[in-house]
């Protein structure tokens, strides 16, 4: 880690920090989509279920969403599987997914 010379190097350090802080709380209050994309996901279909949501985010200009990717989730029987995880509420899953039904989601 290179050595901090100055009062304005450690200012500067410090001021992307708290961006990133900031951003991270920002997050937390976005919805967040999370696709389960281990082997079985993969195999069942997820990769196409999750480019259906994030086209679906992008045509609708919905911003305030976050989709994510995660491995197994346990269930490989359900597959593929999706979380929604909106603050302040609990998570809902949604299984046997393909890309129609996300479009919907």
């Amino acid at each position: 880690m290179p050595q901090i010379k100055s009062i304005e190097e450690l200012q500067k350090i410090r001021e992307q920090v708290k961006d990133m802080i900031n951003l991270r709380v920002d997050n937390e209050k976005k919805i967040r989509v999370v696709v389960g994309m281990g082997t079985c996901g993969i195999a069942a279909g997820a990769r196409p279920v999750m480019l259906a949501i994030l086209d679906e985010l992008k045509k609708r200009d919905i911003t305030n969403v976050i989709v994510t990717e995660t491995g197994c989730i346990g269930l490989c029987q359900y597959e593929p599987l999706v979380d929604v995880i909106q603050p302040d509420q609990p998570k809902v899953t949604y299984v046997n997914m393909n890309p129609d039904k996300a479009r919907e989601v």
